[in-house]
């Protein structure tokens, strides 16, 4: 019998050792567990989620807005299709900004290529920053290029400052000064305080079943709500009516739809 040196021993036991089949010790590196899948599922689903209430979002503030700017164009016997898109030459945006704060803009320059586009919404957003408007990452390339999220956000800048900030709120001190936002929600509290199940504490849940926009309306004419007669449980009805009312009997323009 030939001689085994133990190095030889070492390999026959290396090459003879039997490989392990039992799939509990298998790696799960490429085997998802059915927790995971779900958790995966579960994420995923989540995100979709978000974004679909993040575009929800931004198609009613882009429809909103759309009917603001023109409730104002209209002054002038100009409106606008799509927000995103027909600001994006200037023009339109410095017509508003003519109708807004009753002064002349530079008038805007004549030509379809870019450079003249930027050239004249960056007049609009320099008369804006004369006016002591704060412009946070908003600049005209923003809005030529079409930004969804700063076009919003200029829109609401413009908005806050030659709509809301004209709110002013009169205190025992005369001392209190609070911003343009704070001060249009002290406002409406101030105007709905007694009315029963409106509690306005914010924009948006305060809002939602139209007894806010009815107490609104009532508070300043009385004559054409009447406001004992709606129930929290009928928001549709109540969003109808106070939007209807406020444009047929008061001439504000409709900004917002029930839903």
């Amino acid at each position: 019998m030939a001689n085994v040196t133990p190095a030889k021993l070492d390999n026959m036991e290396v090459q003879q050792s039997p490989q392990n089949n039992n799939p509990r010790w298998e790696t799960t590196d490429h085997h998802h567990r059915p927790w995971d899948e779900a958790t995966a599922t579960a994420k995923l689903f989540e995100c979709s989620r978000i974004k679909a209430l993040a575009d929800e979002r931004e198609a009613v503030q882009k429809k909103t807005f759309t009917k603001w700017v023109n409730s104002h164009l209209a002054l002038v016997s100009c409106r606008i299709s799509d927000l995103y898109t027909d600001l994006r030459d200037g023009c339109m945006l410095t017509k508003l900004l003519e109708v807004l704060s009753g002064e002349l803009l530079p008038k805007p320059t004549r030509g379809r290529m870019r450079i003249h586009s930027l050239e004249n919404v960056d007049k609009a957003l320099q008369f804006l920053k004369e006016q002591r408007v704060h412009l946070e990452n908003v600049g005209s390339h923003d809005i030529v290029d079409g930004n969804h999220r700063l076009t919003l956000g200029l829109i609401w800048t413009i908005i806050l400052r030659f709509q809301i900030q004209v709110i002013k709120i009169e205190t025992e001190d005369n001392r209190e000064t609070r911003s343009a936002k704070d001060a249009l929600l002290l406002w409406c509290q101030m105007k709905t305080a007694g009315y029963p199940e409106v509690n306005i504490q914010n924009f948006t849940t305060s809002w939602r079943d139209g007894l806010a926009f009815n107490a609104l309306i009532h508070r300043h004419r009385p004559d054409i709500i009447d406001f004992k007669r709606l129930t929290k449980s009928n928001a549709p009805y109540n969003l109808q009516q106070a939007f209807n009312t406020a444009e047929q009997q008061l001439g504000l323009a409709k900004l917002l739809d029930p839903e």
